[in-house]
């Protein structure tokens, strides 16, 4: 059966999130420093994150919302300071800036770009990444998050929803993303065709059952795979 849409992954996909993520603790971290000392001195990036930790075992409703829990954190740490009015308007502009300064992986944007041309593409997400910030929404016919689903990966019903989103089965649909159980497994139990981005080369880990169909270096791989099973014509 041929293969008619894509679904893609985006956070260590398309790019690295780690050095991102950190960028964005430090903008924070050095706003508070600026304006609230006792906060920043109470709550040092350490600190926080682990209170972030803490907020999401606690908050298991909001799973699949990593917005609500970081913006939790923000105002219980103010509020653990004895300030009930926390920036945190302020405090997540300054977050999700930059979180979304990105570097892409040198891949993305050329495969991007050649397999958009023949294929519809929407982005699945755990994740809060914003493509038009980014300067890749043009590429994506949809944008499929968590966040907005009230579901996360591997839940079966994120792809389902997604494959309705792009009127296509899922059995028609390529998922690509890195991880093994968010992107690949999840992706599997929903019906998806699955191409994992193994940049790392690493064996597929047994305990999640079957491996998927494409186990791949990066993008470019994938560019390539696709012309060729699917060639003009």
């Amino acid at each position: 059966m041929p293969i008619l849409a894509l679904t893609l992954d985006l956070d260590d996909t398309l790019w690295p999130v780690l050095p991102a993520l950190e960028h964005a603790d430090q903008a924070v971290d050095a706003w508070l420093q600026q304006h609230h000392p006792d906060v920043a001195q109470a709550w040092p990036i350490t600190a926080m994150r682990e209170l972030r930790a803490r907020v999401a075992s606690e908050r298991l409703d909001l799973a699949h919302d990593f917005t609500t829990q970081r913006q939790l954190t923000l105002q219980h740490a103010f509020a653990s300071c004895g300030v009930d009015d926390a920036p945190i308007e302020v405090l997540w502009e300054i977050y999700f800036a930059a979180r979304n300064r990105v570097e892409l992986y040198p891949d993305s944007l050329p495969a991007l770009q050649r397999i958009t041309a023949r294929w519809p593409l929407a982005s699945l997400t755990n994740g809060n990444a914003d493509l038009g910030r980014i300067g890749l929404d043009a590429h994506f016919v949809h944008h499929i998050c968590a966040r907005d689903s009230g579901i996360a990966k591997p839940d079966p019903r994120i792809f389902l929803s997604a494959a309705e989103r792009l009127g296509v089965l899922p059995q028609q649909i390529l998922h690509v993303g890195d991880d093994p159980l968010m992107d690949m497994a999840g992706a599997r139990d929903a019906g998806l065709r699955t191409a994992w981005i193994n940049r790392d080369g690493i064996a597929w880990p047994d305990a999640l059952g079957a491996a998927p169909e494409l186990d791949l270096r990066d993008m470019t791989a994938l560019a390539d795979w696709l012309e060729a099973q699917h060639p003009h014509g």
